[in-house]
């Protein structure tokens, strides 16, 4: 690597850590994933604060059949409903080995391609772990039909087999009962989001109501990592990672894929993922590096499946 990448020995741990390579590593790594990016990181929570973080959570204040005041009266108080929703850190991390004696036959930097490897292992690691937390919500949809399907909101204990894969007018109705019915903001108050497996991308890419980026994204605007395009104010970005959505139903026919609105995943890190080098072994012939990080997501309101409190629907099959 870089000679200003350097690394600092930690001999009561037994390793060395380079914190500017680390921080690249994460920059990059997050930067370049498809589910943390949407996560909302918490604050006020570090190290020596225990494996659970508590997170407060509001919920919405019911419209008044009117808020008309009169002048002699007081005014009306509403009663703030407050939850919370509990966030569970763990260990996570990966490392691979290497001689001295491959790292000085060979012509290229076998540090920097384990580095790179370690990033890109990273990158898909943390959002498995995070895309599990988003499939957790209540809420699910099966397609049963080319034009239907059935929702249901129990985290899949109801089973629904799902029989076709995704198509405009499941958007459609998807995008509708997220509106309507669970009344879910748009993220960041834009659109909705979906992460989409490939095949589900592939079964309305083709049709003529599909928007790619290009067509409506304006200058100054979010591009989403994987954004590929949208439909009526849901944006696409399309998943190649079979660990987090799949294919599903009869016959595989089913794609993966979650919508979701604002304030659907929370972040609680108490060690930000790092790289660190083992201390060599043997007299200098055994070198190891690995990435390491203590940290949890959660599915904001994954627990209910309420108007004005559930967040995503999940496009899948039992």
């Amino acid at each position: 690597m870089a000679g200003n990448f350097q690394w600092a020995a930690d001999i009561s741990s037994g390793v060395s850590r380079n914190h500017a390579l680390s921080n690249e590593l994460r920059f990059a790594s997050i930067a370049e994933t498809l589910v943390v990016q949407f996560a909302r990181p918490e604050s006020g929570f570090g190290a020596n604060m225990g494996d659970t973080v508590t997170i407060q959570r509001v919920r919405n204040i019911a419209e008044p059949t009117s808020a008309v005041l009169s002048q002699s009266g007081k005014m009306p108080i509403d009663a703030m409903a407050m939850s919370t929703r509990a966030i569970t850190v763990t260990e996570f991390g990966r490392g691979v080995g290497f001689t001295r004696l491959v790292k000085v036959l060979n012509h290229f930097d076998v540090e920097n391609a384990i580095q790179k490897s370690l990033k890109k292992q990273m990158k898909l690691t943390l959002d498995t772990v995070a895309g599990t937390a988003m499939k957790s919500g209540q809420n699910r949809f099966g397609p049963t039909s080319s034009v239907g399907g059935t929702f249901t909101t129990d985290a899949g204990a109801t089973a629904v087999t799902g029989t076709n894969n995704m198509t405009v007018a499941h958007v459609k109705i998807i995008r509708d009962y997220m509106r309507k019915t669970l009344h879910v903001d748009p993220y960041q108050g834009n659109a909705y989001m979906v992460l989409a497996s490939t095949k589900a991308c592939r079964g309305v890419k083709d049709d003529p109501e599909f928007h790619a980026w290009r067509q409506y994204l304006k200058p100054g605007e979010v591009f989403h990592n994987a954004e590929v395009g949208e439909i009526e104010k849901c944006r696409f970005m399309e998943v190649d990672h079979d660990n987090f959505l799949t294919e599903r139903g009869t016959n595989s026919a089913v794609g993966e894929a979650i919508f979701f609105g604002d304030d659907i995943l929370a972040l609680a890190e108490v060690e930000a993922p790092e790289l660190i080098l083992a201390i060599p072994a043997d007299f200098n012939r055994q070198h190891s590096i690995a990435w390491y990080g203590v940290l949890g997501f959660a599915n904001v309101w994954g627990d209910s499946s309420s108007d004005g409190e559930a967040r995503s629907v999940y496009f899948t099959s039992s």
